[in-house]
């Protein structure tokens, strides 16, 4: 029997036949709303050194990069979870605070949920809220500028160092960790910014993944100029012998955005950007054709879909 991908899976299971998007939109009378869900589980999901008030927040975290990645506005979350029966008090204690503070840190009202029992921990997070338009993963123009909202290869370094106990400097590491334990979302950025995208995915399977979507639902040419990274993880990456490639487009959970945008409404983004505190790197062109290249006159390559995806 041939071995399933998380993308076939989708495939199989959306009979809408449309072109998957990071959100799900319906109407209420005249309001446009807008629903995800998104699952975190221990075994795939959770290092053994994770707090789980760590988790819990990234949890909603993953739902809300998704809103940030179409410019969408948070409301509620209902929040189900999968418990063993061996967990402590302290344990569920750690786990609502999480959950707690990233209702509390992104406004948004936690209406409740549902618990049950398994062999492992599971979280899935449902958030609801509106939005006037969405950007969507189909809208990349010839010669549009390609984007992200920061560096990318410390979150995958990060793991390097917990599970490989790679050799590293310790600001280094706390920094990578704290990306990778503690991330923002781009929220207030994507909602600024969604008249000036022409498509935009969040990040957390990988840059690969989203630099792949970006130009299939677009059906043009994505060429990368540039990796977008910082030089001290260039250092890790030549300290350890770990291919930079891998830790910059393969690592994903950066809960980055990667987008496209016309070159007369780049001043404009870069601008939002400094409002909101965040890196924007300039990485590449949108060109007839199809697929993903890297050239940037020293070096070039075919940039496949390397990213996270459960069943690979």
């Amino acid at each position: 029997m041939k071995k399933l991908s998380e993308k076939k899976i989708i495939q199989l299971m959306n009979k809408k036949k449309n072109r998957p998007e990071d959100v799900e939109i319906f109407k209420l009378g005249d309001e446009k709303c807008v629903v995800c869900v998104d699952t975190l589980v221990e075994s795939t999901d959770i290092p053994k050194c994770s707090k789980l008030s760590d988790i819990s927040r990234k949890s909603v975290i993953s739902s809300l990069s998704d809103f940030a990645a179409k410019g969408a506005i948070p409301k509620f979350c209902i929040v189900s979870l999968t418990l063993p029966k061996t967990i402590s008090e302290k344990q569920v204690e750690d786990l609502s605070k999480g959950f707690s503070n990233a209702c509390k840190e992104f406004k948004i009202q936690l209406l409740g949920g549902d618990t049950n029992q398994g062999k492992e921990i599971s979280i899935h997070v449902v958030l609801f809220g509106r939005a006037r338009n969405l950007v969507k993963r189909n809208g990349a123009k010839v010669k549009d500028v390609i984007c992200t909202t920061g560096p990318f290869g410390y979150t995958a370094s990060a793991l390097e160092i917990i599970m490989n106990k790679r050799k590293f400097v310790r600001t280094f590491s706390t920094k990578s960790k704290n990306l990778f334990f503690k991330p923002k979302p781009r929220l207030k950025f994507g909602q600024e910014s969604i008249n000036y995208i022409t498509s935009s995915i969040d990040s957390s399977d990988g840059l690969s993944s989203c630099l792949n979507e970006l130009s299939n639902q677009s059906r043009k040419k994505f060429l990368i100029t540039k990796i977008p990274t910082n030089k001290d993880v260039m250092e890790f990456s030549e300290k350890n012998k770990i291919d930079l490639n891998r830790l910059v487009f393969d690592g994903g959970e950066e809960f980055e955005l990667v987008f496209t945008v016309s070159p007369k409404n780049l001043k404009k983004i870069h601008v939002l950007a400094k409002k909101n505190k965040i890196s924007i790197f300039e990485i590449g062109r949108v060109s007839k054709g199809k697929g993903v290249f890297f050239d940037d006159g020293d070096d070039s390559f075919i940039i496949r879909d390397e990213g996270w995806q459960h069943f690979r």
